[in-house]
This record gives C-alpha cells, structure tokens and sequence, in this order.
C-alpha cells in the first residue's frame, strides 16, 4: 500500500514501505530531522517539521529514505514543501486581512482630516451688522483664534485681516472650545498609536509573520484607539455644532473687537470635515477589530 507525505494537497514522497534493517546514516538522518522539528516547533517551519516528525514515528520508512534520495536532497524536499506551506498561510493571512487595510487607509485619512480640523479658523461664522471694524460683516470664530477681514486693525503679517489669539487664561472663552482644544490634540494622539499598531500588524501580515500573537492584538488595539479618536473628535463637533444650531453668544473682551453676539451665526468648514474625521475613523475602528486570525491546519494523509 503506497504511503503519501501530503500538505495541502500536494504529495511529497511516495513509496512502499521496507522491512530491511535501518543502517546507521538512515537512523542519524532521522535522528537529525526528528530533533529538527523539536528545535523549529512553534516557528515558521511547522509544515517541515510536522512531516518530519511523521518521518521519524514511522520508523519503518527509515530504511528505503537513503534508496529513495541522499539526505541533503530529502531535507531539501522537505525544505521546499514547507516553503510552500509558509506560502499558502502567507496567502492565507492577507487574504482575511483586506478589511484591515482598507481600515489602515481610512484611519490615515480620518486622522489628517481631524489634524486639518484643528488648524481651520472656520468653526463658527459670525454675520455682525456694525461694518465698522469687521469691514466684511463676517467674523471666524476658532477654537485658537479669532479672525476677521477689517481695513482699520490689520494684525502683522496680514494685508485686510485682523486676528487674535486665545489665551490659557482667557475666562470668557465657552466651554465647548476648551473641551476642542483639548480633545483634538488626544484624538490625534490616539490616532497616531492606532495607525502605529496597524502598521506593525500589517507589515507582519505582508512578511509572513504566522505567530497570531504579533498580528491580532495590534490590529484590535489599533482598532481601539481608532474608535476612542473618532469619539474624542465626535464630542467637540457635536457641541460646537449644537451651540451654532442655537446662536449662543461668546462675551468678548474689547481687544478682540468682536461684538458680545452675533445677528446670525452658521457652522464653518471646520465642523463638516470634524464630522467626515469621526465617520472614518469609526469605520477604521470597526473594521480592525472584526480581525479574525485564520486557523489553518497540516494535514498527512494515509491510503
């Protein structure tokens, strides 16, 4: 009955199995590839391993190993089949790991948008109807600064605009702003550590890394730190939208030659594009932790 050494799917050696004395280089050269196999157990030789270990239980195949090819020649054999193992899990592990970058290339634009966020000046627009030094009628109100384009007071730097800086110890300045100060600058944070984690997990994916310890984890600790940007950047969005929507007034000191209230105020640029930032960035969360590691199996087969 012929013997068949096989994983996935591909016979490696066939042959009828020998009753005759194993010799000394037989016994050695199963010796070798027995303890080959305790030595690589675990790393990314399994599938050589696991048929040689096969090999050395079946003792009775030691003798025709030497009629059927010298011993650099079957370990070469062996060599081969188990890089095409290594092959098949490499293709194995890309090919459940699409969502994955898909969430790699959202939560990169998902966090250049909340940076971008931070830098525009258009978090609310304030219409004023006094033209005498806000010479448009309209007023930028940011979570940094505020700006407006004047022919009276022109800030260095400026040709027609006017703009002041907030400061740390400014008390009049609401709520909601501080809140974005603060929460933007963590949301980028965390949304630098979670494409650092699925940028690692990724590079294993691509490189053939099969120890599930050094790919799972760091895709769903990328995941959480995507979702906990897009949160920290969800929080801010949704107020400074909500006082828009309610035309709440800001108490300006008179440096800043802004009135106390304005007749009418509408969201600026910076909050549609906070809210594009927070879809990603969930979508990004989500989709890393759905990470499943694939479970693949060697098989040796026997007729």
């Amino acid at each position: 009955m012929p013997l068949f050494l096989k994983s996935t799917g591909m016979a490696l050696l066939v042959f009828e199995p020998s009753s005759a004395p194993a010799s000394p280089v037989d016994r050695d050269l199963c010796r070798e590839i027995y303890w080959r196999h305790i030595d690589e157990l675990g790393g990314q030789n399994d599938k050589i391993a696991d048929i040689a270990v096969f090999v050395w239980h079946q003792k009775s195949l030691c003798p025709i190993l030497s009629r059927l090819a010298s011993p650099s020649r079957l370990i070469g054999s062996l060599s081969l089949h188990g890089r095409a193992g290594e092959l098949q899990r490499m293709n194995s592990l890309v090919s459940t790991s699409h969502l994955q970058l898909a969430a790699f290339a959202l939560g990169t634009i998902g966090w250049i948008l909340c940076t971008v966020s931070m830098g525009i000046v258009e978090w609310r627009v304030w219409h004023v109807d006094n033209t005498t030094v806000i010479s448009s009628g309209i007023a930028w109100v940011g979570i940094w600064k505020v700006c407006f384009i004047s022919y009276l007071y022109v800030s260095p730097g400026y040709r027609e605009q006017f703009c002041h800086k907030f400061s740390g110890y400014d008390s009049f300045i609401p709520h909601e702003i501080y809140a974005a100060q603060g929460l933007l600058l963590i949301a980028m944070f965390m949304g630098l550590l979670g494409l650092a984690a699925t940028i690692f997990a990724l590079r294993n994916v691509y490189m053939g890394v099969t120890h599930k310890p050094l790919i799972a984890p760091f895709f769903l600790v990328g995941g959480f730190f995507y979702i906990s940007a897009g949160v920290c950047v969800l929080i801010p969005v949704s107020w400074n939208f909500y006082s828009v929507t309610h035309n709440q007034s800001i108490a300006f000191p008179p440096s800043y030659y802004m009135p106390s209230s304005p007749a009418a105020q509408e969201a600026g640029a910076a909050i549609p594009v906070g809210i594009v930032a927070v879809i990603l960035l969930l979508l990004s969360g989500t989709f890393s932790l759905s990470y499943r590691f694939p479970m693949t199996a060697n098989t040796i087969m026997k007729s």
